[in-house]
């Protein structure tokens, strides 16, 4: 008889413990695959604002070419500045017309003369954002800074905070599954003991007595996980709609939830599904061989 099907018939025999290990694992990777799944959208929302103008800075109608040049000059020196785009009175021009080309009247009222040229900065970092802003202020030229700097410390806040919560969340969830594993495994091992003795005594080898009980975990985690994973799926299909309304403006969310049924959705979640599949079966064994320590003396 395989070491495996030995496993599973120590399963068989005891349905309410494995049923209490498989609900906790479920429960843990439940949990911790969702923060796994909204830290990685937090970070490529982060990433794609990131990109985005920061900064933006309005001259007066006195500012020169070279004023605009001598102040690119002096924000690139910071080392800070990820890039610069200036925008002459020209191209604010024409931006203001594509903007407003369906209503004829406000496109009469505007020329490039009243529009004022800017420069668009995007930082290295949110986090150097206010490092710039009081260099921009003190320019004389500079008529107005417009520096989005409550929504990006606000968002680099939340992702933070969900990255930190969801860690702690899922370390206090797996050690909670490693203390179960080990009371179930430990449990069994009490239950087998005569079953072990008979088995040192025709000559069984150390490992081949532990083998079943590490495997026993394993399943434990692979079909905890396996379930986390499935949920986590139709929890996906059934929001997918919500969640591309609401963050499809993300190229990397919103080209992946377009369909779920698509190459682009299933194809990165398959890769997920199988982490969290390895990572629930390594979780298993490792608490099965922390109990086969503790529990058989072999």
């Amino acid at each position: 008889m395989s070491k495996l099907t030995t496993s599973l018939k120590y399963i068989r025999r005891s349905p309410f413990q494995a049923t209490a290990a498989v609900v906790t694992m479920f429960l843990a990777f439940l949990l911790s695959g969702f923060f796994t799944l909204v830290s990685l959208a937090s970070v490529a929302t982060l990433s794609y604002f990131e990109g985005k103008p920061q900064i933006t800075v309005f001259f007066t109608d006195t500012a020169t070419q070279e004023n605009v040049n001598d102040l690119e000059d002096m924000l690139n020196a910071t080392g800070k500045v990820q890039s610069i785009v200036y925008i002459s009175k020209d191209d604010a021009l024409k931006i203001y017309r594509e903007q407003n080309k369906s209503d004829p009247l406000l496109l009469e009222l505007v020329n490039a003369d009243i529009l004022p040229a800017s420069l668009e900065i995007t930082a290295h970092e949110p986090q150097m954002l206010s490092d710039l802003q009081p260099l921009l202020s003190s320019s004389e030229f500079v008529e107005d800074v417009v520096y989005q700097k409550d929504l990006v410390e606000t968002f680099v806040s939340w992702t933070n905070a969900i990255r930190i919560g969801g860690g702690i969340l899922a370390g206090i969830l797996a050690f909670d599954s490693l203390l179960v594993i080990i009371t179930v495994i430990g449990m069994k091992i009490a239950l087998k003991k005569d079953e072990i003795e008979i088995l040192k005594l025709v000559g069984a080898s150390p490992w081949y007595i532990r083998w079943p009980f590490i495997l026993e975990g394993g399943v434990y985690g692979l079909i905890g996980s396996g379930l986390a994973g499935l949920s986590l799926l139709a929890l996906l299909v059934w929001s997918h709609t919500y969640i591309h309304s609401f963050l499809g403006v993300v190229p990397a969310i919103g080209i992946m939830l377009e369909s779920v049924l698509s190459p682009s959705f299933l194809i990165p979640f398959g890769i997920f599904y199988a982490i969290l599949l390895l990572a629930g079966m390594l979780l298993g064994m490792f608490g099965s061989l922390l109990s086969v320590g503790r529990y058989l003396k072999i």
